[in-house]
């Protein structure tokens, strides 16, 4: 589903979609806000790359972050849901991974946990692992798998 047919399904079901993105920085947002017209649709996308900025702007709680790491789908699902809490969105997806280069043994390079959050349902989450494709690639994957989330959400 094209960017512009997940806003038109959103509209269409009254929805308002939210992001809070890590390791993509803001792509998924500048995915949606490329379509005219979706101001109506797209509330706020939140660019949490440090762990400071997930805890202050999401809500992400410290003790999370530092039993799991920033990596990981508890992160993931508190993102997603202080997305939620933090705005007049209905939908929120997060993102955060590893984009390289990089990693370690446990954490490999291309691996990116999603959360998906919509009021009135159980929070998501999955991890997804990309491999080393190399930064770039693997920050666009990110982003066409979370505008598929949204859009699976809404059909």
């Amino acid at each position: 589903m094209t960017a512009a047919a997940l806003l038109q399904a959103a509209r269409f079901w009254g929805m308002r979609i939210a992001t809070a993105e890590s390791c993509t920085g803001g792509m998924v947002a500048a995915a949606l806000t490329d379509v005219a017209g979706s101001s109506d649709v797209f509330d706020r996308g939140f660019v949490t790359y440090s762990n400071g900025a997930k805890t202050d702007m999401l809500g992400v709680r410290v003790g999370t972050l530092a039993a799991h790491g920033a990596v990981s789908e508890p992160v993931a699902r508190e993102m997603a849901d202080g997305a939620l809490a933090h705005s007049a969105a209905t939908l929120a997806v997060s993102i955060t991974g590893i984009a390289g280069p990089g990693g370690s043994e446990t954490k490999p390079e291309g691996r990116v946990c999603f959360g998906l959050a919509k009021h009135g349902m159980p929070t998501w989450t999955e991890t997804v692992e990309f491999g080393a494709v190399g930064r770039d690639k693997v920050r666009k994957a990110a982003t066409k798998h979370a505008l598929a989330l949204l859009a699976h959400a809404l059909t």
